[in-house]
């Protein structure tokens, strides 16, 4: 597992720029090293192998590595048209005259069918205080109990919900941004195709933390970090067939299916050297 904290900064004309990618590595960073060979020693089960029930008591485990996040955050959980679960974090010096705050829908990664508002309340808090947006938090169906379509179906839904309810939320719906990290990036880009397929919300942008994207798990990447790196190619397998179930793969289910990311929002991606999703 991956930790980090990301500063998001709204400008006012987004620009898409590219950076070299430095030479592929297949070396840990020590701290990361230390990390994997800590987990290697335990002798513990791949989350392929856990079973669903214990995979998540594992994943709720590992919250507190995360650490508590900024305290000076304010915090609320609601419901979206009564029915979709959300925890909208705005900065805590919010002036009254700062009622149209640029907003940052998140999608939190597990695979699909790990993880929660909890799980990701530190770097939800982080992403808050440091980009001085409001953030929401979607607790989204998990899979297998509710496969694809469930979870899409709720994050489409919030963004929706957020886009045409700025004046009742306190944000500007024209500087609405995506975010997710693996399969909450699957998500996020889910949702930025099928709002420019279906004239949906308006996305200004979208930030993809090493996204899982295509169910075939057969990219280079997968080959040379199958294992020991912390997710493995087995991991990764086990998450697409829980959210899948038994349903047809098709682009919005697999993103790397799309014939076209023509008119999609500026984006930023964000990848891990030694990742299994690495090349997608």
């Amino acid at each position: 597992m991956l930790f980090l904290t990301l500063a998001i900064v709204m400008v006012d004309a987004p620009k898409v720029l590219a950076q070299p990618a430095p030479e592929p590595t297949h070396h840990l960073d020590p701290q990361c090293q230390a990390f994997v060979d800590g987990l290697a020693q335990q002798g513990g089960p791949g989350w392929d192998e856990m079973g669903v029930e214990q995979a998540r008591i594992t994943f709720n485990s590992l919250t507190d590595l995360f650490g508590s996040g900024p305290a000076d955050v304010q915090a609320q959980d609601v419901r979206l048209d009564d029915r979709i679960p959300v925890r909208i974090y705005k900065p805590a010096n919010l002036k009254s005259s700062d009622n149209k705050l640029s907003v940052v829908m998140l999608f939190h990664g597990g695979g699909w069918v790990l993880g929660n508002l909890d799980t990701h309340d530190a770097l939800c808090r982080r992403l808050c205080k440091q980009s001085d947006c409001t953030l929401v938090s979607v607790d989204y169906r998990l899979s297998p109990e509710h496969p694809y379509p469930a979870a899409l179906d709720d994050c489409y839904a919030a963004t929706e919900f957020v886009s045409q309810h700025g004046d009742e939320l306190g944000v500007d719906p024209d500087r609405l941004v995506l975010v997710g990290d693996s399969a909450g990036a699957t998500l996020a880009l889910a949702v930025a195709i099928k709002a420019r397929n279906a004239s949906g919300p308006k996305i200004a942008g979208q930030v993809l933390i090493y996204p899982a994207l295509d169910n075939r798990c057969d990219s280079a990447s997968y080959q040379t970090f199958a294992s020991g790196y912390g997710l493995s190619r087995a991991d990764m397998k086990w998450f697409w067939q829980q959210y899948l179930g038994e349903h047809k793969a098709g682009v919005y289910a697999v993103p790397a299916k799309a014939q076209s990311l023509a008119g999609l929002p500026p984006t930023t991606i964000i990848t891990a050297a030694c990742d299994v999703l690495r090349d997608e």
